[in-house]
């Protein structure tokens, strides 16, 4: 078979600075792919009609990791061929604007990493989670699907128009694609939404770390642990990402075994045992620091590290569940997905699943991700594809381990963990006579599965445990255990699955207070005159004043949420998945207008079918949420029945004392207000943007706002493993480093 491969070239003294392989598919590979096509499809038809308590978990992991395979080979490569068109001879604005602190070139297994750490956070792991209540089957088809059309498609294109567009944030990019209405309404929203957005990240931190001195420690450690490898990476060995791979997994073990003796030391209880709101304290320092230090020294090697712990857990569970082969216990599809009466959460299935699942298979978070710290590091356009697409299929399969994990525990104590203390009266005799009048199936709950569940992960109660973390770290446990340790290390398996949501929570809070900057930075530019230096994002007086605004901002939501009598997170996490579904909206809007005015409208349908489908959702959930006169769900409604109970002296919904009623009441007022301005902002966008394609189309003028293109001088491998061509072409480069002839990418500025 004829093989096509094309070597890219821009100096007649450098080597090639990109391969592209065109090289047919052969037939031994057409046939695996059709069998993973035909595994896939076998499995997803069992599950569709496989009822009874039999279901394994074992065909929710095919059927997920087949259409993976499916979707990333021949979907992401029809966008590739079709709308992002990579051309490695053109240089990014890593290579570009290469200054070792904001921009730099960096090795793309790294910047895999990073990615990926910061776009999963708690979404897809608490989202699954709760929407497990609906059933298994329900939540699974959304992730799944979700993530191959909608997804992972926003995240690539972001990532594509923003390197084209010198790494511009999402918010200028709506500026300048949409006009000064269309823009400014776009940047209002996102920095509105982004503040309640790492609020709630933060204060997720902040109760998974509360007096847990193991937890502390442990992701204390990666601090120092990071320092170390983005000082090893660029000054001692760079290049060497293999080496400082392998130090820093053993090293991040370390900090994990070394948190459980800490943590049973006397020293160590005192040192590390923190209050909350210490925890968010040293949360806003961490985030103001990680955000204004160079990018390699601290966010990247961070982030890249803890990949290691969120991959290698969620493979490991994987590997588990194929062990293992537990059996689901939750039904396909419950009675609360049409009732709408679940404990978990109020709503029914449309529209409520999709907004709770949230960044499992389509989330706006990701999009500031992919206009913020990713493209400025991005060292060639085709590794957009691996890191923008494919960094969102690894996150959708943490989603579906954790809606497993939810789903293959007694269901009984599954709903005796995530409905309020409220409902379930908070001892294992209540819990028991709350669940058993659930009508689940099963034999029927007693007091001691409740007391026993809590004994076994070293606990001195679950029930009413809402959040859905505490759920999903007994679901690993349960997994863990039997291939890994037996009943003795339930305990274990419990506290490291908490501390491995933290970690994966908390490296969102850095990334996202950095891309938060670079959206206060663009919009402060926009302003002219001696705001025009804010338009460099590596400013440092900028990067310090943006930073401060930037955690003062979600900082000051953290700190009412942590002294909230309510916990806060009853205030903040309804918004939660309904601001993240607007932010995409946002996000597909600016896409699809920088679609058509390229004049690519014809492939306008692979954002435009995934920003209608959200459209419908967001606005029949704001609308539910704004305006319904169940208290259960409508703001407004809750917010009338308090004020009237304090009129009357009385106590309102959970509310019992004075104290908290005056809580609820300014609680469901802040909800309420804000659900409605994003609302109206996004339907300001979204207008605008129709109105600017409308015009596109009908003029048939082709416009771009793309950045003047300049020759790269850099060589990068496209994807996570080299071909032969590209490693022939990398010894070429590595020869002309070792003479000093040229520079590794990403160490221009090492001395």
């Amino acid at each position: 078979m004829a093989t096509t491969i094309e070597y890219l070239r821009t100096e007649p003294d450098l080597p090639p600075v990109g391969v592209v392989d065109r090289t047919p598919i052969t037939p031994a590979k057409k046939a695996v792919f059709a069998g993973i096509g035909v595994l896939g499809a076998g499995a997803w038809t069992y599950l569709a009609i496989a009822r009874g308590e039999s279901v394994n978990a074992v065909w929710i992991v095919i059927a997920a990791v087949c259409t993976y395979v499916i979707a990333y080979r021949f979907y992401a490569r029809f966008i590739e061929w079709k709308v992002t068109k990579p051309r490695d001879d053109v240089a990014t604005p890593a290579e570009i604007y290469d200054n070792g602190k904001d921009f730099m070139p960096m090795d793309r297994r790294v910047l895999y990493g990073h990615h990926f750490a910061a776009i999963a956070g708690a979404g897809p792991l608490v989202g699954p989670v709760l929407a497990a209540q609906m059933g298994y089957l329900p939540g699974t088809i959304w992730i799944v699907v979700g993530v191959v059309f909608a997804g992972a498609v926003q995240d690539y294109l972001v990532l594509w128009a923003s390197t084209r567009r010198r790494g511009r944030s999402l918010g200028q990019m709506a500026r300048d694609e949409l006009g000064a209405v269309g823009g400014v309404a776009a940047i209002v929203a996102i920095l509105a939404i982004m503040t309640i957005l790492l609020a709630v990240l933060a204060l997720v931190v902040v109760n998974a770390l509360g007096e847990s001195p193991w937890g502390v420690f442990s992701i204390a450690m990666t601090i120092p642990i990071a320092l170390f490898m983005g000082v090893y990476l660029r000054y001692l060995r760079p290049g060497k990402v293999g080496e400082v791979s392998a130090i820093g997994i053993v090293l991040l073990l370390a900090a994990i075994v070394g948190g459980g003796w800490v943590s049973e030391t006397e020293w160590g209880a005192d040192w590390f045992t923190l209050s909350r709101t210490t925890i968010a304290w040293c949360l806003i320092a961490y985030g103001f620091f990680a955000s204004v230090l160079p990018v390699w020294l601290l966010l990247a090697p961070r982030d890249y590290l803890s990949t290691f712990m969120k991959v290698g857990t969620i493979v490991l569970l994987a590997a588990g569940i194929l062990i293992t082969m537990p059996v689901l216990k939750a039904p396909a599809v419950s009675e609360f997905a049409s009732s709408g009466t679940g404990p978990a959460f109020a709503g029914s299935l449309f529209p409520f699943l999709f907004i709770t699942i949230a960044c499992g298979a389509l989330s706006g978070f990701h999009a500031l991700v992919s206009s913020g710290t990713t493209p400025k590091l991005l060292a060639k356009e085709s590794n957009a594809r691996m890191i923008g697409y494919g960094g969102m299929l690894m996150e959708s399969f943490v989603a579906v381990m954790a809606i497993i994990t939810a789903s293959i525990i007694d269901q009984h104590l599954y709903f005796g963990m995530n409905a309020p203390g409220s409902l379930t009266g908070g001892t294992p005799e209540t819990a028991a006579a709350y669940t058993n009048k659930l009508g689940l199936d099963g034999p029927e709950a007693t007091p001691a599965l409740f007391a026993d569940a809590a004994s076994d992960v070293g606990e001195q109660t679950i029930i009413s445990r809402t959040g859905g973390a505490p759920t999903l770290a007994v679901g690993i446990s349960e997994v863990f255990h039997k291939f890994l340790g037996g009943e003795s290390m339930k305990a274990f398996w419990y506290h490291f699955a908490i501390m491995f949501e933290a970690l994966f929570i908390l490296t969102t809070i850095d990334a996202g207070t950095r891309v938060a900057r670079f959206l206060v930075s663009d919009a402060l530019g926009n302003f002219g005159g001696g705001f025009k230096k804010f338009r460099d994002p590596s400013w440092r007086v900028g990067a310090w004043v943006c930073s401060l605004l930037v955690v003062a901002g979600w900082g000051g939501v953290l700190l009412m949420g942590v002294n909230d009598p309510f916990g806060g997170i009853n205030a903040l996490y309804p918004l939660f998945g309904i601001a993240n579904q607007l932010l995409a909206a946002i996000a597909l809007t600016v896409v699809l207008t920088i679609l058509v005015k390229r004049g690519q409208w014809k492939w306008a349908w692979i954002p435009g079918i995934p920003l209608v489908w959200d459209l419908i959702v967001t606005m029949t959930a704001s609308w539910q949420k704004i305006f319904s006169a169940d208290p259960k769900l409508g703001y407004w409604k809750q917010h009338s029945l308090c004020q009237a109970a304090k009129d009357a002296g009385k106590g309102c919904l959970t509310a019992k004392t004075p104290e908290q009623v005056e809580i609820a009441i300014r609680n469901t007022f802040i909800q309420g207000t804000l659900s409605i301005v994003f609302a109206v902002l996004v339907l300001i966008v979204t207008v605008v943007g129709a109105l600017v394609c409308l015009r596109a189309i009908r003029t048939g003028e082709v416009t771009s706002s793309e950045s003047e293109e300049q020759p790269s001088k850099i060589f990068s491998p496209s994807g996570f493993v080299s071909t032969k061509a590209e490693k022939d072409v990398q010894k070429e480069w590595d020869v002309l480093i070792a003479e000093g002839k040229v520079t590794a990418p990403g160490s221009v500025h090492v001395s």
